[in-house]
């Protein structure tokens, strides 16, 4: 697919330090952030958020503390019942892994 995309288009993998999404990628740095593979560049920096430290803290607690907050209030039952995508961020639960995606990855 990386082969047919237009010369000059661009790939970045935010996920790459965790296995990447793409199979023409590998992890880059700050440093050497960028590579061109079939014309196409990759850029594939592993922790982009490292980079911005104080920035991206305030970001994830912005994003995650009101998913917090409702489970701190209403307790995880009720919570994940009214909030289906707080559903779809647990991975455990009573002691199982519940999410199928986890599971297959850890062979549960």
């Amino acid at each position: 697919m990386v082969a047919g995309m237009k010369p000059g288009s661009v790939i970045v993998d935010i996920a790459v330090d965790q296995g990447g999404c793409v199979a023409t990628t590998h992890e880059t740095t700050h440093h050497d952030p960028t590579f061109e593979r079939h014309g196409v560049v990759h850029y594939c920096v592993g922790n982009i958020p490292g980079a911005v430290p104080h920035t991206s803290t305030y970001a994830l607690t912005n994003v995650t503390l009101p998913y917090l907050t409702q489970l701190a209030v209403r307790g995880v039952d009720d919570a994940v019942a009214a909030d289906p995508a707080l559903a779809l961020g647990v991975n455990t639960r009573s002691g199982k892994v519940v999410n199928p995606a986890v599971a297959e990855a850890l062979a549960s």
